[in-house]
C-alpha cells in the first residue's frame, strides 16, 4: 500500500491550490446556492484584476495586456482564491444593449477563474461615470432604467454559473448625505430586482451592493439599512480601504493654507523613522484600522452580511533608496499583512488592488510570474493561509508548492485528516471536471483512502473545508 499523508491541523486557515482546470461553473437550476456568510468562508484572499476589463475602449488601453490563463494560474498558486474583475458595460453597448463579443470576452476571463474552482466577482465600474457620479434625483429615473437593462443582460448570460461567480451591483458610488443615499439604494434595489428576476441560479445567487463612496465611515453612518432580497441572506456590502491617503496614495507632498500635507512612507508603530520624520505618518495606523474595521463587524457581518473589501493597498515609493527604502518595504508589507489579518478576523473579506502598474502590481500580467514576493508572502500570511504538511512514503511521490501532485498511483492513497469538523466533504473530480465520487461529511473518517475503485486515468481530489478548498491531483495506472 502506497501512503501519502496530508496534516489537515489548521484547516480553517489553510488554501492550497493545483493548476488544474475543473469546469465546475454549471450548477443544476432549482438548486439554492449558498448563503453569504458560506461563500464568505471559502472566498478567502482575493486579487483585482484592476486597470483591465474596465479600461475604456479596450482591454488594453490602460496599458495591461490581455489577460490569459497563465496569469490566473499565477494567481491561485500564489494563494489567492478570490478574484475580482472590474467591468466596463456602458461603453460597449449600443442603446443599452451589451456587445455580443464583449460579453463573451468577460466570460472568458470569469472562465480561467471559476474553471480553477475560484470565486469571481464581476461588477459594472466607473464606466465612465454614468452611474457613480450620478447618484443624483435628476439622474434616478433614467440610471436605473440603464441599470436594469444592463443587469437583465449580464444575470441572464451568466444564469447557469454556481456560486463561485458573484454579482457586485457598482464600484465606488460618490454619495456623501442621505438624499444621495437614498439614490444608491434606488439603483441597489433596480440591480437585485433585475437579477432575481432572471431565474435559475440567480435566484439564490450572493449579490454585493456598495456602501456610500465605499467609505467605511459614510457607509457605518449612511447605509443603515439595505435594498430589500425575496431571498434571505444572499447579500453582502462593499467597501474600500486606502487610508491613510498619504500613505496609501499621495504621490507629491502638497502645501496648504494650514500647512503642509506629506507623504507617508512609513506606517505601523514601529515603522517610524528617526531620520526622516516629515514622512511619518501622525494618523491612521493600527488602531485606527481596527477601529474601521470593527465598524464593518457590527454594521454587517454580525447580522449575517458579509463585507468585502473589494479594495485596498499601498503605492511603492520607487524614489527611496538605502535606509528609507528598506523601511519603506517594511512598512508596506506590514500595512497590507495588518490589513488582510484585521479583514478576515472580522468576516471581511480582503481584495488587493492589483492595476498592472509598477507601483501596486505583485503579478507581471504577461508572464504571470510575482513580481513582489515580499508582500505576495506579506497578504497571505495576514489570511492566515498555509501549504499544508505533505509527507509520503514508497514508490508514489508528492510535492508541495501550489498544490499537491502525485504520480503515479499504482496502489491506494491513504489520507489522515485532522479537524474533522472543519471539512465539508471529499469529492473527487476526473481531468474533465466530471464528479466521480463525493464523500459528504457525515461519512469522512480521519483515514481515507483513494484509489481502489478508480479506473487508469488522471484526478483532481478536492477537500473542501469550512474557510476553504485544498485541491491536488494524482494519477493512476
Amino acid at each position: 500500500m502506497i501512503k501519502g499523508i496530508l496534516n489537515f491541523s489548521q484547516f480553517s486557515r489553510s488554501l492550497a491550490y493545483a493548476s488544474v482546470g475543473l469546469l465546475m461553473a454549471v450548477s443544476a437550476f432549482g438548486e439554492t446556492l449558498p448563503t453569504a456568510s458560506e461563500t464568505a468562508k471559502a472566498m478567502g484572499i482575493g486579487w483585482n484584476l484592476g486597470n483591465t476589463l474596465e479600461a475604456i475602449s479596450s482591454e488594453t488601453a490602460w496599458g495591461n495586456p490581455v489577460t490569459t490563463q497563465k496569469l490566473i494560474d499565477s494567481v491561485k498558486a500564489a494563494g489567492f482564491n478570490t478574484v475580482r474583475i472590474p467591468v466596463a458595460w456602458d461603453i460597449h453597448a449600443t442603446n443599452s444593449v451589451i456587445d455580443a463579443t464583449w460579453i463573451a470576452r468577460v466570460k472568458e476571463v470569469v472562465d480561467y477563474c471559476v474553471g480553477r474552482n475560484m470565486y469571481a466577482i464581476i461588477n459594472i465600474h466607473w464606466d465612465n461615470g454614468w452611474l457613480e457620479n450620478n447618484c443624483t434625483e435628476a439622474k434616478k429615473a433614467e440610471n436605473n432604467v440603464k441599470q436594469k437593462a444592463y443587469w437583465t443582460q449580464i444575470a441572464n448570460y451568466f444564469k447557469s454559473y454556481d456560486s463561485h461567480l458573484l454579482f457586485a451591483s457598482a464600484n465606488e458610488p460618490n454619495v456623501t448625505d442621505a438624499t444621495g443615499m437614498a439614490v444608491l439604494l434606488s439603483y441597489h434595489q433596480t440591480f437585485i430586482d433585475a437579477v432575481r428576476a432572471t431565474g435559475g441560479n440567480n435566484s439564490s445567487r450572493v449579490l454585493i451592493v456598495q456602501g456610500p463612496s465605499t467609505d467605511i465611515e459614510k457607509t457605518y453612518n449612511l447605509m443603515t439599512t439595505l435594498p430589500t432580497d425575496n431571498i434571505a441572506s444572499h447579500l453582502m456590502a462593499e467597501v474600500h480601504y486606502y487610508s491613510p491617503w498619504n500613505f496609501c496614495g499621495l504621490t507629491k507632498d502638497t502645501t496648504y493654507s494650514w500647512g503642509k500635507y506629506y507623504m507617508a512612507y512609513f506606517w505601523g508603530q514601529s515603522n517610524h523613522s528617526t531620520t526622516d520624520t516629515d514622512h511619518n505618518p501622525t494618523w491612521g495606523e493600527e488602531t485606527y484600522l481596527d477601529s474601521c474595521f470593527n465598524l464593518m463587524k457590527t454594521q454587517f457581518v454580525d447580522k449575517g452580511i458579509p463585507v468585502v473589501l473589494g479594495e485596498f493597498g499601498a503605492i511603492k515609493r520607487t524614489t527611496l533608496s538605502g535606509a528609507d527604502l528598506t523601511l519603506h518595504t517594511a512598512s508596506r508589507e506590514y500595512y497590507n499583512k495588518y490589513v488582510a489579518k484585521a479583514a478576515i478576523s472580522r468576516g471581511i473579506i480582503p481584495v488587493y488592488w492589483d492595476n498592472g502598474a509598477s507601483d501596486f502590481a505583485v503579478f507581471n500580467r504577461s508572464t504571470g510570474a510575482i513580481t513582489d514576493k515580499g508582500l505576495v508572502k506579506a497578504l497571505i500570511d495576514g489570511a492566515g493561509i498555509s501549504t499544508p504538511v505533505v509527507r509520503t512514503a514508497g514508490k508514489d511521490r508528492v510535492s508541495g508548492g501550489s498544490g499537491v501532485s502525485m504520480n503515479p498511483l499504482t496502489g491506494v492513497l491513504t489520507l489522515t485528516v485532522e479537524d474533522l469538523d472543519q471539512v465539508r466533504n471529499v469529492v473527487i473530480f476526473d481531468q474533465l471536471g466530471k464528479r466521480v465520487k463525493t464523500l459528504e461529511h457525515s461519512s469522512v473518517q480521519r483515514t481515507i483512502q483513494i484509489g481502489q475503485d478508480l479506473k487508469a486515468g488522471i484526478y483532481i481530489i478536492q477537500i473542501q473545508g469550512i474557510s476553504g478548498v485544498q485541491s491536488f491531483t494524482i494519477s493512476k495506472y
